[in-house]
């Protein structure tokens, strides 16, 4: 399975906010859309990427003044990014040793899509699922009086 595949049964829908706002209307996106990140674009190019993570931090060094912060103070710099025929286990790979839950999908310059590990768990779980029904279909229907091929140890 590759990111691409990721994408097509998720969706592709795209949050974005530009670097220059303040975190609260960041978080205020978050909340209405129910997405753990926003990608960053200024000038019509990817400059960074906004999660829960940043802004619980911010909140946590702030205090109350959290929601005044610039995203660009807090936002990850110029963020990794996969590219959409990685496969899924490069992929998880990737968002594992770098300890990224959200990564934004790019094909050159352009923003795709971004997927969370929640995202790669469902797509992963359900072709796991369809490999289970046609194995299952395939044994069921095996034909009678010949015989089913031999385990390998």
């Amino acid at each position: 399975m590759q990111v691409r595949e990721i994408l097509n049964i998720k969706g592709t829908v795209l949050y974005t906010i530009a670097p220059d706002k303040k975190l609260a209307e960041a978080v205020a996106v978050m909340s209405e859309q129910d997405v753990g990140s926003l990608v960053c674009f200024e000038g019509g190019r990817m400059v960074g990427m906004l999660t829960f993570r940043e802004v619980l931090r911010v909140m946590h060094a702030e205090g109350a003044a959290w929601g005044g912060v610039s995203i660009r103070e807090v936002m990850v710099k110029n963020p990794r990014a996969a590219d959409p025929f990685m496969d899924v286990d490069q992929l998880r790979r990737l968002m594992v040793n770098e300890h990224m839950r959200y990564l934004p999908v790019m094909d050159g310059h352009t923003l795709l899509g971004v997927i969370s590990f929640h995202d790669v768990a469902k797509a992963v779980l359900e072709e796991q699922s369809f490999e289970n029904r046609m194995l299952k279909a395939y044994i069921r229907d095996w034909p009678e009086g010949q015989e089913a091929p031999a385990e390998k140890a």
